[in-house]
């Protein structure tokens, strides 16, 4: 008999039939004339209910079962008479797969976020997790969908490098050498003795090397894993979290920012048709998303506004509301000051743009008031900041100059320049950090709720 998923049997139209299953077990309730057992294989929010009577053949065995046991089970699915469930599984016969002991630590009662980050090797296997990893997985496949429809090409950009994109010189050594001191080497003489003859990073972005790709084949995106050696222990930040960046030849910074809105709206449709109950789920235990606006989200158009006009709001509000950074003209805008403008302000996610060159990277357009660069943030309520994006500098001159001023050596970035020599085009792109996604569509709190396996500082386990 082939084993089905619960999934699969739970949409079942046929009233009755012969059906395996495989999965572990949630709960076991004993009464004096049967044994229910909630069985969950993970491939849904709901589970499957088992029911034994005396009768059966195997009802002695069911003493040694305890939570989180793997079992094989078959029987005849029929409707259920319970409330909340259309089909439950009579149970004819069962084989362990896999026993369980007293200190399994997923009871039924609830458990804290927290207490689950220390067991992340389980917590998928809770309602939350579930529902979390279930979702993460129906935006990375809409990620692809999205973008193959438009006709971009998926670039595969290396997780080693020399360079460092965005110039914050937050960055993993990578070193094959043993002595801890060796990683500080900095002098040509010292790393003569690295694996690649200098120094070598992990990367914090796919973007200098997409822009090589989209240069020579039009449009593509990156989607892969990226590292910051950022010692932060916010509730937004990870030191390895996962980065969706298109980059697009021949584009402007309005082209961007509207690929930026079609994306969004893209990923929150896709959510919507394919995990109902995943986020019907979230919106009755957290109470942080609420269906209703996800769906007017997925059809509505973004409000846009020039970092300049965003200061004189945020001033504005200032008089009504008290910020702990007060907003002024050269200063980025912090998490309050995103969200005030999204929740209070619009009402609906808004599209800042053209920012102060001194707060954003060497690489960015320079716009013609010489104050400002073609950059663009995607601000959505509850949240802040999702997407941020720009207009890339293709001129050689203004670019050489930026990297000047900045004091960034280009030795290690002449490839990057020549991109400029060689038949120079517009173009621009945007980076979307993955996890934040899925903390906006699921009302997760902590991005370490959003990744399986959270890395961050003085954390590495699992």
């Amino acid at each position: 008999m082939k084993r089905q998923r619960i999934q699969e049997l739970l949409k079942e139209s046929k009233t009755e039939q012969q059906v395996l299953v495989c999965g572990w077990v949630r709960t076991k309730r004993e009464s004096r004339h049967c044994t229910f057992i909630e069985l969950s294989d993970g491939s849904c929010q709901k589970t499957l209910q088992l029911v034994a009577d005396p009768d059966c053949a195997a009802y002695a065995g069911l003493k040694q079962l305890l939570t989180g046991c793997a079992l094989k089970a078959w029987g005849t699915l029929k409707e259920s008479p319970a409330k909340g469930q259309s089909r439950e599984l009579h149970l004819e016969g069962f084989e362990v797969l896999g026993l369980s002991d007293q200190s399994y630590p997923l009871q039924k009662k609830g458990h804290s976020l927290e207490f689950l980050r220390e067991i992340a090797h389980l917590r998928p296997r809770t309602n939350t997790f579930g529902a979390v990893f279930r979702v993460r997985d129906a935006i990375a496949q809409e990620v692809h969908r999205f973008f193959r429809q438009r006709g971009f090409l998926w670039a595969h950009t290396p997780i080693l490098t020399a360079s460092d994109c965005e110039g914050a010189g937050e960055l993993f050594r990578v070193s094959t050498h043993r002595d801890p001191s060796h990683a500080q080497a900095s002098s040509a003489e010292e790393t003569q003795s690295e694996f690649f003859g200098r120094a070598a990073h992990l990367t914090v972005s796919g973007q200098l090397e997409a822009e090589c790709m989209a240069m020579s084949l039009g449009q593509v995106y990156t989607f892969g894993p990226t590292f910051r050696a950022e010692n932060s222990n916010t509730s937004r930040h990870l030191a390895e979290f996962w980065m969706v960046e298109p980059e697009v030849a021949f584009a402007d910074l309005p082209e961007i920012m509207t690929l930026a809105e079609d994306f969004i709206r893209a990923l929150v449709a896709a959510v919507l048709k394919e995990c109902p109950d995943e986020l019907a789920f979230f919106e009755k235990m957290y109470r942080n998303i609420r269906i209703s606006e996800l769906e007017t989200l997925a059809s509505e158009t973004f409000a846009r506004i020039s970092y300049t006009d965003a200061i004189a709001l945020l001033k504005d509000g200032a008089k009504k509301t008290r910020f702990e950074f007060q907003p002024e003209w050269g200063a980025d805008l912090q998490t309050e000051h995103e969200r005030f403008l999204s929740e209070t302000v619009f009402g609906k996610p808004v599209i800042v743009h053209d920012y102060p060159k001194d707060i954003k990277a060497f690489y960015m357009r320079l716009n013609d008031d010489m104050r400002t660069v073609a950059a663009m943030d995607v601000l959505v309520p509850g949240l802040g900041e999702l997407i941020g994006g720009s207009q890339r500098e293709e001129r050689l001159g203004h670019l050489e100059a930026r990297m000047k001023e900045m004091e960034i050596p280009t030795q290690d970035l002449q490839w990057y320049l020549d991109l400029r020599r060689f038949g120079t085009a517009p173009h621009a792109g945007f980076g979307m950090g993955f996890e934040r996604m899925v903390m906006y569509l699921t009302g997760m709190q902590n991005i370490r709720d959003s990744i399986l396996c959270p890395r961050t500082p003085k954390s590495i386990h699992f």
